[in-house]
């Protein structure tokens, strides 16, 4: 994208990670952000997760989560995709299971439950330099949720951001 797509404006907010924050308050109890530095203004410094390692990956940003949340469950979305439906994440939730993930064409990683079990794996994926999320998934049983794959549009290039526009 060549900037901060969590800083873009989007559907009426000053950015795209107030949309995101704003409309999953509605849902849960406790929205936190995952991020590398204190960016957000909207954003109460007590909901901020900082990532403080030099890799660019959601391994981190989800480790990182289980060890300050101390949470048995986190449910986990990456801001760039703003069209996952709350209906989609009440759903995964009442999947009633300890690893639920979203799934259109491919399986959606970035959009589902992951457990405190995954968190010894996530610790030797990372020492190992291996950050597909995929991979965490293997060897945990886990149910899957399938959904359209156009809720998971993702912002990744500038004409991603434009045509979300458009949807809005």
């Amino acid at each position: 994208m060549g900037r901060d797509k969590s800083l873009l404006p989007f559907a009426g907010f000053n950015t795209l990670a107030q949309f995101q924050y704003e409309r999953l308050k509605k849902t849960f109890d406790k929205v936190y952000i995952s991020s590398k530095y204190d960016k957000f203004d909207f954003l109460p410094k007590e909901r901020l997760i900082l990532d403080k390692s030099d890799i660019f990956a959601p391994t981190i940003a989800l480790l990182q989560s289980f060890q300050e949340l101390k949470s048995e469950k986190i449910f986990f979305l990456s801001v760039d995709t703003p069209f996952v439906k709350i209906e989609t994440i009440k759903e995964l939730i009442d999947l009633d299971s300890k690893i639920a993930i979203a799934k259109s064409k491919y399986l959606e990683t970035l959009c589902g439950i992951y457990h405190v079990s995954m968190v010894d794996k996530l610790k030797k994926m990372i020492d190992s330099d291996i950050h597909k999320m995929r991979y965490l998934l293997d060897g945990f049983d886990y149910k899957t949720l399938q959904r359209d794959e156009q809720e998971f549009l993702n912002l990744n290039k500038e004409e991603d951001y434009k045509r979300a526009l458009e949807l809005i």
